[in-house]
């Protein structure tokens, strides 16, 4: 088969790895990481165009390598080609490898910040911070300099929002996905917890997901989207479905 997929640069190194060893011709468009902190209004028509730009019949499927990402894919019509697009609700599922897992981890500990190699080397600068809006709202900045921009009665309430949001997060966990780059991106992961004074852990991620996806293994942990179909959050544990 010949595949297009349109994939967050997240996931680049996994994917890079698994697009050289799959049986089918995969070609691989990565998008910007900070699509997800423009909202939904803004990310989904960004991949819409990516999947409208794919010539008819220059594939036989397109691969979407996001979970739902807040609703960010739901609405995504496929034209001509086919969609498919991994039952998940976001990229940490993707890296542990199954939806159970992710549940199992989150609800044992849900203040956690997850960490990969690409999440950190996709961040601004050596020091990574939380890959999420806070860094397109500037929330990272320090009082100062909040004020100066804010103004102070807005500064105080952005500290105060900001803590509240982030007081019951108490560890960093990395997922280590057996690529050879990672003991440099592991320490980075450690020294950002230690910096944050969080635990630290390790725990073990899978592509598994990501390796039927680019090998085109659509078991049921897959939605697939046939044309003039478009998908649509189901709200269950099977987290999206085909809306016709």
């Amino acid at each position: 088969m010949r595949l297009k997929l349109i994939c967050c640069e997240v996931m680049f190194r996994e994917v890079s790895f698994l697009v050289a060893n799959s049986p089918h011709i995969c070609d691989a468009v990565f998008l910007p990481k900070g699509l997800h902190d423009l909202g939904v209004e803004k990310m989904r028509p960004r991949l819409q165009e990516q999947i409208d730009g794919i010539p008819e019949g220059s594939c036989d499927a397109i691969l979407l390598g996001y979970g739902l990402c807040n609703n960010g894919i739901a609405g995504l019509t496929a034209r001509h080609t086919k969609l498919v697009v991994p039952r998940a609700h976001d990229c940490i599922t993707l890296f542990l490898g199954s939806r159970r897992k992710y549940r199992e981890m989150f609800d044992a500990n849900p203040g956690t910040y997850y960490r990969t190699s690409g999440w950190i080397e996709r961040g601004d600068g050596e020091n990574i911070d939380d890959m999420t809006i806070s860094r397109k709202l500037g929330l990272q900045m320090k009082y100062d300099e909040l004020v100066e921009k804010y103004g102070e009665d807005n500064a105080r309430y952005v500290m105060e929002t900001m803590g509240d949001m982030t007081a019951n997060y108490d560890r960093v966990v990395f997922i280590k996905m057996g690529l050879d780059c990672e003991k440099s991106f592991e320490k980075l992961a450690e020294i950002d917890a230690k910096e944050k004074g969080l635990n630290f852990q390790k725990v073990d991620g899978s592509m598994v997901i990501l390796r039927r996806l680019i090998n085109g293994e659509w078991g049921d942990d897959f939605l697939v989207v046939h044309p003039g179909e478009s998908i649509q959050a189901s709200h269950d544990d099977g987290v999206v479905k085909v809306a016709k």
